[in-house]
């Protein structure tokens, strides 16, 4: 059962050395990037956290959120690689999960569904920002399309599932891949080559904010796990559920638990909460 943020304990908290979030619907209100949320990405970093967007997104939004937005690095497309910015020697550092080889050959595959996919669902889309991907397929059914019914949906979901591609549900897209991997596992990769960070090790001392299913793995790994208020549309959707819930939802419910990570570790150490 998901606990409201007021009962995160301040003092693991103060011990936070990493905020991971989710982007759309978490960060954003209503396809938005508010200022708020935005200076809370700021303020976390300025405090000294290791700020990553874990996101769906693509190679192409994730090249610019990991030159110009206030992050250590970004992991996009549900886990497919990993974008790092290194300001001083001004050098992307970037590591995909699938060789060039690999992706060359399922891009090939998530063509042939593509075409399925728009043949058998009416009224899905591709995605806006497929031009802009690497290593999946993004079937809009809300974005920019008129939102489909769960039945359309759960049929998209399966025919990813009919030929072995992975396929996960966003709050705006139905995002599907060939290959063994998720957010949490490419979130696993660049803590340690860009953090140093054995994220196993250190679950406790990063916190993740997320809000729809793709974010399922995250929120069951992390003890202190967050989900904005819109996570509660899906509980009947059989997914992990966040430890804690923010009362606002999007960039309203991120800004909320920014606020509690900066206000524990503003306290002063060994101070009761």
């Amino acid at each position: 059962m998901m606990r409201p943020i007021s009962e995160l304990d301040p003092k693991a908290l103060a011990g936070c050395v990493a905020v991971l979030t989710d982007i759309d619907d978490t960060l954003t209100t209503d396809g938005q990037l508010p200022a708020e949320a935005y200076a809370a990405l700021e303020r976390l970093a300025q405090a000294g956290l290791q700020v990553v967007p874990i996101t769906g997104r693509p190679a192409g939004w994730c090249d610019m959120i990991a030159r110009l937005w206030p992050v250590a690095g970004v992991v996009g497309e549900n886990g497919a690689f990993y974008f790092s910015y290194d300001r001083e020697a001004r050098k992307m550092r970037q590591r995909f999960f699938a060789s060039d080889a690999e992706r060359k050959v399922n891009r090939a595959k998530l063509e042939t569904l593509r075409a399925r996919i728009l043949a058998a669902v009416p009224g899905a889309g591709i995605a806006s920002d497929q031009l802009y991907r690497e290593a999946d397929l993004a079937i809009d059914f809300c974005e920019d399309v008129d939102p489909l019914p769960e039945a359309e949906v759960q049929r998209i979901l399966d025919m990813f599932a009919e030929v072995g591609a992975v396929a996960k549900l966003s709050s705006i897209h139905v995002n599907g891949w060939f290959g063994d991997y998720d957010k949490l596992s490419m979130t696993r990769i660049f803590a340690q080559d860009i953090l140093g960070l054995d994220i196993d090790a250190a679950r406790h001392r990063v916190v993740f904010v997320g809000d729809s299913p793709n974010d399922g793995p995250m929120f069951a790994f992390f003890p202190h796990s967050c989900g904005v208020a819109n996570v509660r549309e899906f509980e009947g959707v059989t997914f992990a559920l966040p430890a804690f819930v923010a009362d606002s939802k999007g960039g309203a419910g991120f800004v909320e638990v920014a606020e509690c990570i900066l206000a524990a570790q503003r306290q002063p150490a060994g101070a009761e909460g």
